[in-house]
């Protein structure tokens, strides 16, 4: 076991170097070696979660091509002029709040630039905001009723009676509280902007000067509306169809299941915004949010499918050697996630590859929820876009990465906001268990 083990986390290793596809991908080099090699017999690979995500991405890459992403950016944008000694606090939960109607982390991108320049302007330490704005678009994904990782999340727990509602009422609350705690804790970070040597040589040596970034611009407010509104409606009925169950079709006695909930509602987003808004279909393929959620279908195509044989293969030796750990300190499996995440670069394929997992072992299905911040653990190694992103938007040059490595702008926030969101979730499963 532990030589397919090696095997597996190679693959993993070399995946997440390579990017891209290229995690996925290796994951089936993966699964041919458990296959082939040791004789493993692959599991089901995971259909539903894949469709799933592909019908998510869909009706949000037709948003985004309709200018809705936009229009969401530019009212967030008008939120942080206004205010901009409060950007700190204001800057987290913006970013927050658009990876939970969105979907997808990667929305960031477009209102960084926007906090870096709000922070400089108001000679707050840019760094600050930046952050733990990055944080927050992580932990909204954990929160967020159509993103990838608690759609993975929704299907692996649909057998033990847990609906959608069961997962936002604890993961919504729990992030939300984590994510400020968070940004109450940056605000002290490092000195102020005016006191920054590094700043000071930057103004000193003309490299950093005053500029004033445009606002975003819509093209057509009214479609760009319209897509927002669709997309909002149908996100709205897949949160009331998982939370009240008998409003979902019954037939021959069973009723319809919310995978095919997700992804009838969510096609038919897709479709009709672009019917109302007259939008190119092919304009959708070439987004930024349909090729980053197109490399989470493979990732998880791979890697989930290639953990799943490794686990099934070796339950009986799993279970064995780690089930007494596990069932006397249950929280202990939150690092797991954590270490997990940090290799994979991905929330839903770390839920689809290491949650089944823990279920074999006997944890609640209640308490992998509580946990289920823990897999926001990809910045803890300085290299994912949007980290690297925030470090190239700040020109004053306060966030970066320091002579350590680990000692990154980003590493405090993020470890506050996910033990908080994870100790929220532990307190608040104890009332609604």
């Amino acid at each position: 076991m532990l030589i397919q083990l090696l095997f597996v986390l190679t693959a993993i290793i070399i995946g997440a170097r390579l990017g891209g596809i290229g995690l996925g991908v290796m994951g089936g080099v993966g699964l041919a070696i458990l296959t082939f090699v040791f004789g493993l017999q692959p599991t089901s690979p995971p259909i539903d979660v894949m469709l799933m995500i592909a019908a998510v991405i869909s009706a949000a890459s037709c948003m985004q091509a309709a200018g809705g992403l936009d229009y969401m950016v530019k009212i967030a944008e008008r939120i942080l002029r206004r205010n901009p000694s409060h950007v700190t606090i204001l800057a987290p939960i913006v970013t927050y709040t658009l990876t939970f109607l969105a979907g997808t982390g990667h929305v960031a991108y477009s209102v960084l630039p926007v906090i870096a320049e709000v922070a400089a302007d108001s000679k707050i330490r840019p760094e600050r905001p930046l952050g733990i704005s990055v944080i927050a678009s992580q932990q909204g994904i954990t929160a967020s009723p159509i993103s990838a990782a608690t759609v993975a999340l929704l299907g692996l727990l649909a057998g033990f009676d847990i609906s959608l509602f069961d997962i936002l009422k604890i993961c919504v609350p729990a992030t939300l509280i984590g994510v400020l705690v968070g940004a109450l804790f940056s605000m002290r970070v490092g000195k102020e902007l005016i006191d920054d040597p590094e700043y000071q040589r930057r103004v000193r040596e003309g490299i950093f000067k005053e500029e004033q970034q445009g606002a975003t611009i819509v093209k057509n407010l009214f479609n760009a509306r319209i897509s927002v509104a669709i997309f909002l409606c149908a996100t709205l009925l897949i949160v009331l169809f998982g939370s009240i169950p008998t409003m979902r079709p019954t037939f021959d006695g069973s009723t319809v299941g919310m995978p095919i909930i997700i992804e009838i509602l969510m096609l038919s987003a897709a479709a009709l915004i672009l019917l109302c808004t007259r939008t190119d279909g092919i304009a959708a393929t070439k987004g930024s949010i349909f090729p980053a959620g197109m490399q989470a279908v493979i990732a998880i195509f791979g890697i989930a499918w290639m953990g799943d044989t490794f686990i099934s293969g070796n339950i009986e030796q799993l279970t064995a050697s780690i089930e007494g750990v596990v069932r006397e300190m249950p929280w202990l499996f939150g690092l797991a996630l954590f270490v997990m995440s940090i290799l994979l670069y991905s929330q839903a394929a770390t839920i689809r590859a290491i949650a089944p997992l823990g279920l074999a072992l006997g944890i609640s299905p209640m308490m992998m929820i509580a946990l289920f911040p823990a897999v926001n653990g990809y910045f803890f190694i300085p290299n994912y876009p949007t980290v690297v992103a925030a470090i190239n938007f700040d020109r004053t040059g306060t966030t970066g990465i320091g002579r350590w490595v680990l000692n990154h702008s980003f590493m405090m926030p993020g470890l506050i906001t996910t033990v908080v969101s994870i100790a929220t979730g532990l307190l608040l499963i104890q009332f609604f268990a």
